[in-house]
């Protein structure tokens, strides 16, 4: 509607000057055309002006949505990406692209694949208005346009690879921030913020020589393709003088063309704003779906059926399994069952958790079956085989919220009594009881403000209130006394119901009520039985045992 005005106003001026010519008018006459020709310019004004509001928001509408759509695809595909990828990639990266990449491809929407449109039509529309006047003014005025492509073009890619290379920067300033924060403690105790502001500044100040690159690089475009539009211009009024001079075009005919090339000075400028947000889109949208598009190395299988758990039986058939090129596992068999609790001691490295992290599936082994009540855990679908496998780990992770909450995590439906029978097993009730909110408390992000004690038996209670029927506790008592640790053992021997149970320890008294032991050095079992049959023999079991011994009397060696 906005290139109707152009010619408004070619006509309007090519009326007034031939009422001028004429003679016969006069000059009341000759103003009233003159205002309502600029009252038919408002109007148009006008139209175009709410036309431009509904763009704008309907603009700025798909953009939030396309964004909020991508962003839950996104968080959807990390939640399916198995732990052998997040053990290969930085939590700040995965961030820098959830948030700045989308944003990123957010405004490609909004003022790149909108403005795109508009600025077509506008070139197209002028185009063709143009050449119906003049076709010979039309092409020397546009003669810009071939050129304006070719530099857009070439700009596009220059800034593509720039804008990889500040998103990639981003996100190593955002892995070195979250790592900052997340070892704050650590930071604090070694008085080395100094350093922390010294690593930081790199990265910052590699973003901001990345970014003055892409603004010298679009600053040149644009600088160039403004300048090409400006030699269109002098071309049409040296030309378009002539014609007006020899009579082949009226005054409002050139009028016309300025106003056209008046109005094309909006494209122009949008022009490398479009190509400056595409590039960004386009390396942003490359690293997006660089995840999107990465297989989950566990999935459910074709056939794969929820998992009917019966009894519980857990057992390891000759599974071997690494990290990567790593060995964490070679050809280890057990079988633990409601009647047959198993026990995992070993040094650092040996490959305890592994074991835990097979059961619900974290990983795949690779050779061997892990087995459920006779059903390899491959075969079922991951979520039925994770909802079967209460799992507390050694550094649990706590929620910024109330205790209640915490513990409810475990089933959000669980009434309060429920919770506070979760909370009486795990030995953590009545210092919960204690504090002036008691279960209102909150607690802070990952549990702050707890010991690593309470954080390891409000986890244990958020396990056991799912009521899960195989259990597995990878260390997850190792920062609780020794007496409260019995007690929770035997309050866990109390629970109504059979429960599978697999306990990870470096704490043998731990293991003492198992049914059997296992023994793990590089991966291998290389001893196994009950407490009292590797203490009966010269096992290394026994030497641990002693030595921890030793250690609870004080006793030097």
């Amino acid at each position: 509607m906005f290139l109707f005005i152009p010619r408004l106003l070619g006509e309007g001026v090519d009326q007034a000057f031939t009422l001028i010519q004429e003679g016969e008018h006069t000059r009341d006459e000759i103003n009233s055309l003159l205002l309502r020709t600029a009252i038919l310019v408002v109007v148009f004004g006008l139209a175009r002006g709410v036309f431009g509001f509904i763009q704008m928001f309907l603009g700025d509408t798909l953009s939030q949505r396309v964004s909020n759509r991508l962003r839950m695809i996104y968080f959807d595909r990390l939640q399916a990406q198995s732990f052998t990828f997040f053990d290969g990639v930085h939590t700040g990266q995965l961030m820098s692209r959830g948030l700045s990449d989308i944003e990123g491809v957010r405004m490609f929407v909004q003022t790149g694949l909108v403005q795109v449109f508009r600025v077509a039509v506008m070139v197209i529309a002028a185009a063709v208005f143009m050449a119906i006047i003049d076709w010979q003014l039309a092409l020397i005025s546009l003669g810009f346009v071939p050129f304006l492509a070719y530099r857009s073009a070439r700009l596009r890619m220059q800034l593509r690879k720039t804008w990889r290379q500040i998103q990639d920067a981003l996100g190593d300033l955002t892995t070195t921030m979250q790592e900052n924060l997340a070892g704050v403690r650590v930071v604090r105790a070694f008085s080395a913020q100094r350093h922390e502001e010294k690593k930081f500044d790199v990265t910052a100040r590699e973003v901001v020589d990345l970014r003055l690159t892409a603004a010298q690089q679009q600053a040149r475009g644009g600088g160039s393709i403004t300048f090409v539009f400006l030699l269109a211009w002098a071309a049409l009024l040296w030309l378009g003088g002539e014609k007006v001079m020899s009579g082949d075009m009226t005054v409002g005919e050139l009028a016309q063309f300025f106003a056209f090339l008046a109005i094309l000075r909006f494209p122009v400028r949008m022009l490398i704003m479009i190509v400056n947000s595409t590039a960004r889109a386009t390396s942003a949208g490359g690293r997006i779906f660089e995840i999107l598009d990465l297989p989950s190395q566990v999935v459910d299988s074709d056939q794969a059926k929820p998992l009917e758990v019966t009894s519980g039986v857990v057992r390891f058939e000759d599974v071997t399994f690494s990290y990567k090129a790593t060995p964490a596992l070679k050809n280890v068999s057990f079988e633990a069952s409601p009647g047959h609790s198993i026990g995992i001691v070993g040094p650092p490295g040996s490959g305890k958790s592994s074991v835990a992290n097979l059961v619900p599936r974290f990983y795949d082994p690779d050779s061997g079956r892990v087995t459920i009540d006779g059903t390899p855990v491959s075969d079922v679908t991951v979520e039925s085989a994770r909802l079967a496998v209460g799992l507390v780990e050694q550094d649990p992770f706590l929620f910024d919220g109330t205790i209640r909450d915490n513990i409810r995590y475990g089933d959000p439906e669980a009434d309060e009594d429920s919770v506070i029978a979760a909370a009486r097993v795990a030995q953590v009730h009545d210092f919960i009881a204690s504090l002036p909110d008691g279960y209102d408390t909150v607690i802070g992000e990952r549990g702050i403000g707890l010991s690593g004690g309470q954080r390891q038996r409000i986890a244990i209670a958020r396990t056991l209130l799912r009521r899960p029927k195989i259990l597995i506790f990878d260390d997850s008592t190792s920062s609780v006394d020794a007496g409260t640790d019995a007690r929770i053992r035997l309050a866990l021997d109390r629970m109504d119901g059979d429960h599978t149970v697999i306990t990870i320890a470096h704490r043998l008294s731990s293991l003492q009520r198992s049914d059997e032991i296992l023994v793990l050095e590089h991966g291998e079992v290389v001893e196994r039985g009950t407490h009292d049959e590797l203490l009966a023999s010269d096992t290394r079991y026994r030497s641990l045992w002693e030595l921890q011994q030793k250690q609870s009397l004080g006793v030097d060696e």
